[in-house]
């Protein structure tokens, strides 16, 4: 399958609609971009915090940070653009701010809707595929703790109590056409990876969104993640990670989910835990009692002392599938 696979030319490739945000999904369309064109990004804009927190507060704009990860995870475009592209001052009132964002921020400007200011950024870098925010409808995150609490804006644990379920306020916000188009053409769907609830569970709370993937004949895969995220997942298993997809959405939204069995040396593991975070076990009876068929791949590698999902792994064990 794999030296099939090799021999496919990109532009003859499965037409993949990925959806997500933040660095989980860029690191997955570096991969996945080796083989295939027909590559479709659905990004969520719910993020507040960082660079993009900032010009959505100045500017009213939705939050271009992780909309722009991906447009440079898919550009074709000279060394130094991409160097721009990723560029962050150091000092003064932009200390901190990405230039790309700024660009991407210029073209809403000037453009009539978000999602135009994307679709002319993805021709400036002639990205492989196409780059789709979820909405254009300025959306923010709500969570409900187990204790009643409600939290605006980045989910996390309070005081050790977990999160009962996420919102976007304002509720009613719709997916765009073209969101909804990728996703049931699509021949695969892949969630994650990603935050679970600021991340992946965004996109699914647009309207829309739910319904194609349920409607669409493509195979459908959860990637999981490697770690627990220290105020948002702490002791949830892989199971946890599936049952609360399924409760923002629907029983059956996916068909696999796809993790990782790559060892992680003693000395990493032991760092990611002084931080509040650990391995994710993969408890497969319990997934399976789900409905969800479990993969486990080496798929990780460990870099600069960080886990992540290596680019290369990760998009070939889903092109295997």
């Amino acid at each position: 399958m794999e030296s099939y696979l090799y021999r496919i030319p990109p532009e003859q490739g499965p037409r993949v609609t990925v959806i997500g945000g933040g660095t989980g999904l860029s690191t997955l369309l570096r991969g996945l971009k080796l083989y295939t064109k027909n590559l479709t990004a659905v990004v969520t804009v719910a993020d507040d915090g960082g660079g993009s927190g900032v010009l959505r507060h100045d500017l009213g704009m939705l939050p271009p940070g992780d909309v722009r990860s991906c447009l440079e995870a898919l550009a074709n475009t000279e060394p130094l653009m991409q160097r721009l592209m990723h560029y962050r001052f150091t000092e003064g009132t932009l200390a901190g701010q990405s230039f790309g964002n700024l660009f991407l921020a210029a073209l809403s400007e000037i453009l009539p809707s978000f999602d135009q200011a994307v679709e002319s950024l993805s021709q400036i870098l002639a990205i492989t595929g196409r780059v789709l925010p979820v909405t254009n409808e300025n959306v923010r995150l709500e969570a409900e703790l187990e204790n009643g609490a409600r939290v605006a804006g980045g989910c996390k644990r309070r005081h050790g109590c977990r999160i009962r379920r996420v919102r976007l306020r304002p509720a009613g916000a719709q997916a765009l056409p073209a969101v909804l188009e990728a996703i049931r053409e699509a021949d695969m769907v892949i969630l994650g990876p990603g935050s679970l609830y600021t991340s992946i569970i965004p996109n699914l709370l647009v309207g829309g969104v739910v319904e194609a993937i349920m409607d669409s004949g493509a195979l459908k895969v959860y990637v999981c993640n490697v770690m627990t995220q220290a105020g948002e997942t702490e002791g949830y298993t892989a199971a946890d990670h599936i049952r609360a997809l399924f409760d923002h959405a629907w029983p059956g939204l996916f068909d696999i989910c796809l993790t990782s069995d790559s060892p992680i040396p003693r000395s990493i593991a032991e760092r990611y835990l002084a931080e509040g975070a650990e391995p994710l076990l993969c408890d497969r009876e319990a997934c399976e009692a789900l409905g969800v068929e479990v993969i486990s791949r080496p798929v990780v590698s460990v870099e600069n002392d960080l886990v992540r999902h290596n680019p290369g792994h990760l998009a070939r064990e889903l092109m295997a599938l």
